[in-house]
């Protein structure tokens, strides 16, 4: 079995956390790229994970705070999936991974660092990218900046038609 390790985010799971819930956007997009949001849509949105397991994590988010997965409507449900699949063919042409991880930790006991807001996760993954930094070192190489990882995706999403 391969393991994932990411001893790194620890800091940020016991760290101290914002009053607001850093989820819940704004409706204005003057935002969006200081928040790495990197689409829009009806019920839900796609925004960069800004402490990564690995480079082009992304996060599918209803906009309503909703805890729970039943919680959500039928549309809201629909709409995270559409974007769930939309964001996995960005990656596939902006990174070309082997894989990618989907998930949803519901709950603090299930992992969900904010469980407070409802959020699908995604991680491309390339086999070996788990490598000895990570393992014995315990630092994470993402090989590109945020900044540049926006700039490589945004354009991508904005071809997405319905």
């Amino acid at each position: 079995m391969e393991v994932l390790w990411a001893p790194w985010r620890l800091d940020y799971i016991l760290g101290p956390k914002p009053d607001e819930c850093v989820f819940c956007i704004p409706e204005n997009t003057s935002e969006d790229e200081e928040r790495c949001i990197l689409a829009r849509g009806e019920h839900c949105y796609v925004i960069m994970n800004k402490f990564p397991y690995n480079n082009g994590h992304l996060m599918v988010c209803p906009y309503r705070h909703v805890s729970n997965l039943t919680d959500l409507t039928l549309e809201e449900s629909n709409d995270c999936m559409l974007w769930l699949r939309h964001s996995t063919t960005v990656l596939g042409k902006a990174f070309n991974p082997q894989g990618i991880n989907m998930g949803l930790n519901l709950g603090e006991a299930a992992g969900a660092g904010i469980a407070a807001h409802l959020h699908f996760q995604m991680v491309p993954r390339w086999n070996g990218d788990a490598s000895f930094m990570a393992v014995f070192g315990e630092t994470s190489v993402i090989p590109e900046h945020l900044s540049s990882t926006y700039s490589r995706l945004k354009p991508l999403f904005e071809e997405i038609t319905f």
